[in-house]
């Protein structure tokens, strides 16, 4: 794998690689994606196979500004409401594909939805502009992994499988988008992320809770298995046992790894996954123990990205 810097010819490679229907990591605010052009059957095909993704598991399509959504997705009022308010930013929408959709329908397989979202980093903005087609992106690690905040992650992950990853430095937000669908009357958060639910419901009103329900896969982030190391993990530990690494929040003694000292949830969620893949090491540690995370806010979507890992192993 190639690590190129993020500048004007590093970000021109990439986007004549993901023309020729290729498939780059590149840095958003939340974690790295593993992108192709989403108009390309066999370049998304590229994508599940890399991450070895279970294909009924649909990807989210960025976008550089909302003004391209016209161009895929069915009108809907609350989509302006919520782009103003989010985008560029971390919240993913489900929305109704159009009939004739240039997307690819590799993108949501048997789905006549689509999940898409405007990034809000600078080097995702200027590959979508330099492409000027919409990226398929998952996160760019091995599927059901420890997302990648940063290239080295990627790089750990896939080696000399992928040709170019653009390093952006760590990601700011380092936890996944908010997905919210709006195909139904009532919106539904199908995946807790960096925007919570208060937030949107301040602007569109009641938004219901969907993101543990079983059924259709409608976004990523649903599958019950994700975001797991290889270590076993031990949720809501008041201490570590003999050969465990240690994760805290606060003040908590004894830590290997403190997500935050000063107790700062939006911190905790930025060195999350670094934490776990730091952790993540058989030869030191027999296992992780987590300490209690505040279930409010950002301590939600922490939460839930612990039990699916709790869950892998």
């Amino acid at each position: 794998m190639t690590i190129r810097v993020a500048d004007e010819a590093g970000i021109a490679a990439a986007a004549a690689h993901l023309k020729r229907g290729e498939v780059v990591a590149f840095p958003t605010e939340t974690v790295y994606g593993l992108g192709a052009d989403a108009t390309q059957d066999s370049a998304v095909d590229k994508v599940f196979a890399m991450k070895g993704r279970p294909n009924f598991n649909p990807l989210i399509v960025h976008v550089a500004n909302p003004d391209w959504l016209a161009g895929f997705t069915q009108p809907d009022e609350r989509v302006d409401v919520l782009t103003r308010a989010f985008w560029p930013g971390p919240l993913t929408l489900v929305l109704s594909q159009q009939p004739r959709s240039p997307i690819s329908t590799q993108v949501s397989p048997n789905l006549d939805t689509i999940a898409v979202r405007q990034p809000d980093h600078p080097v995702a903005a200027a590959l979508l502009d330099a492409v000027k087609r919409p990226i398929a992106a998952p996160s760019a690690n091995l599927s059901g992994h420890v997302s990648p905040t940063t290239a080295g992650h990627v790089e750990a992950d896939f080696g000399a499988a992928l040709d170019i990853t653009l390093d952006g430095g760590p990601c700011r937000a380092g936890l996944e988008s908010t997905v919210l669908d709006l195909t139904a009357d009532t919106a539904r958060i199908l995946r807790l992320g960096v925007i919570s639910a208060s937030e949107i419901e301040s602007l569109i009103g009641s938004v219901e809770d969907h993101w543990e329900q079983s059924g259709a896969t409608l976004s990523p982030g649903q599958l019950h298995k994700h975001y797991a190391p290889s270590l076993p993990i031990r949720l809501n530990s008041a201490a570590a046992r003999d050969g465990e690494a240690f994760l805290t929040f606060g003040h908590a003694k004894g830590a290997t790894f403190n997500l935050s000292p000063t107790a700062n949830l939006t911190e905790a969620a930025a060195s999350l996954y670094r934490a776990l893949r730091q952790l993540d090491d058989p030869s030191q540690y027999t296992g992780l123990a987590v300490a209690p995370i505040p279930d409010e806010g950002i301590g939600r979507a922490i939460n839930d990205r612990l039990r699916r890992a709790a869950r892998g192993r």
